[in-house]
C-alpha cells in the first residue's frame, strides 16, 4: 500500500490544524469544569450536643448521601476522595422532640466543607430516634491483658486499675446486659519488673450510651519467684457419722512457687490441705487424695507429696 507523501508545508498545516484542535477541546474542558454541577457525596454522621435526660437510639443509618454543589473539578475528583468524610450533626433538639432536620442545620454542616463547596440538600432530610429514660450503673473495669515473662518471674499481688468502675449512662435495657467493661489489651512481653501503663477502654460499639472515663491506670506488681516447701497437717471433711480416722502420714509436703518478696511471709497458717472421707464411702476408695482447700494467691503450686495417703478407720 503506496503511503501519502506530503510536503513540508502540508504537514506543517496538519500539525497547527491538530495543536488547534487539542487547544480548543482543552480549552472546552477547562470551561467545563469550572462550572457549577450537583452531585452525590456519601459521608457518615457524627452526633454532638446529645440529650442529657433521654437515651437515644438512631432508627436509620448513620451514613446519608449529601446533594452538594461544586465545581466540575471537585465533581471529577469526588470519585477519588468525598470531602468531607463525616460532618457533625447536633442532637440539641432532641430534647424536646424525636427528629431532626437537616435543613436547620445546614448552614453549620456547609461551615464543615470545603469554601467552593456547598450542600443543597441530604437524603434523608429528616433523622428519627427512639428514646427511653436514661439511667446511670457503675460496672467494674475487667482487664484484657497479654502478659510473658521473664523466667522465675510473675504477678506477685493484685492488680490494681484505677479507676476500678466506670460509669455508663444510657437506657436501662441496654445498661442491664452489662456486668463489666474490658479494656483494651494491655500486651506486655518479657516483663521482669513491676510495670505500670495506661490503657484505653475498650471501643464503645453502642452509639446510646456513654462511659467515663475512657481509659484506666494499671500497675502491674512483678517479681522473681522461687520454691519454698512446708509440712502441712491434713483435715479430714465429710466425716459425718463422726469416725476414728487415722492418717498415715498425718501430715504431707506442698511445693509452691512464691515471689521473693513475700518468701518469709506464707507459711503453713496460709494453705489448708484436707482429705474428703466420702470418697472411701460412696466410691469405696482405699486411699483418699489430698486436696487444697485455700492456697495463696499468686503463689504457684508445684506438688504435694504424698498426693494420695492410706487411712484407718475405727468403728
Amino acid at each position: 500500500m503506496p503511503f501519502i507523501k506530503l510536503t513540508k508545508i502540508e504537514r506543517k498545516r496538519i500539525i497547527v490544524l491538530i495543536t488547534c484542535l487539542l487547544m480548543a477541546i482543552g480549552a472546552w474542558l477547562f470551561l467545563a469544569l469550572n462550572n457549577k454541577y450537583v452531585y452525590t457525596a456519601k459521608t457518615v454522621l457524627v452526633y454532638k450536643n446529645f440529650p442529657q435526660k433521654r437515651a437515644f437510639h438512631a432508627l436509620q443509618s448513620d451514613t446519608v448521601d449529601l446533594q452538594v454543589e461544586g465545581t466540575g473539578w471537585q465533581l471529577l475528583f469526588a470519585r477519588l476522595r468525598v470531602k468531607p468524610q463525616s460532618i457533625s450533626i447536633s442532637l440539641e433538639k432532641l430534647n424536646n422532640r424525636n427528629f431532626i432536620l437537616f435543613s436547620e442545620q445546614l448552614f453549620n454542616v456547609n461551615r464543615q466543607l470545603e469554601t467552593s463547596q456547598k450542600i443543597i440538600s441530604v437524603r434523608p432530610d429528616t433523622l428519627y430516634f427512639d428514646f427511653s429514660e436514661r439511667t446511670v450503673k457503675r460496672v467494674p473495669v475487667k482487664l484484657v491483658s497479654n502478659f510473658t515473662f521473664l523466667n522465675q518471674f510473675g504477678i506477685s499481688n493484685d492488680i490494681e486499675i484505677v479507676p476500678e468502675y466506670v460509669t455508663l449512662s444510657g437506657p436501662e435495657q441496654e445498661l442491664e446486659k452489662i456486668k463489666e467493661w474490658p479494656t483494651d489489651t494491655l500486651a506486655l512481653k518479657n516483663i521482669q519488673t513491676s510495670v505500670g501503663a495506661r490503657v484505653a477502654m475498650a471501643q464503645n460499639k453502642l452509639k446510646n450510651v456513654s462511659i467515663f472515663p475512657n481509659s484506666a491506670e494499671v500497675k502491674v506488681p512483678v517479681d522473681e519467684f522461687t520454691e519454698k516447701t512446708i509440712e502441712l497437717p491434713l483435715t479430714i471433711i465429710n466425716n459425718k457419722e463422726y469416725y476414728n480416722v487415722k492418717l498415715y502420714p498425718k501430715k504431707i509436703k506442698v511445693t509452691f512457687q512464691v515471689s521473693l518478696s513475700k518468701y518469709q511471709q506464707i507459711d503453713e497458717n496460709f494453705i489448708d490441705a484436707v482429705v474428703d472421707l466420702s470418697e472411701w464411702r460412696n466410691l469405696n476408695h482405699n486411699q483418699l487424695r489430698v486436696k487444697i482447700a485455700r492456697f495463696p494467691d499468686y503463689c504457684k503450686l508445684v506438688k504435694i507429696a504424698p498426693a494420695k495417703i492410706d487411712f484407718i478407720i475405727e468403728k
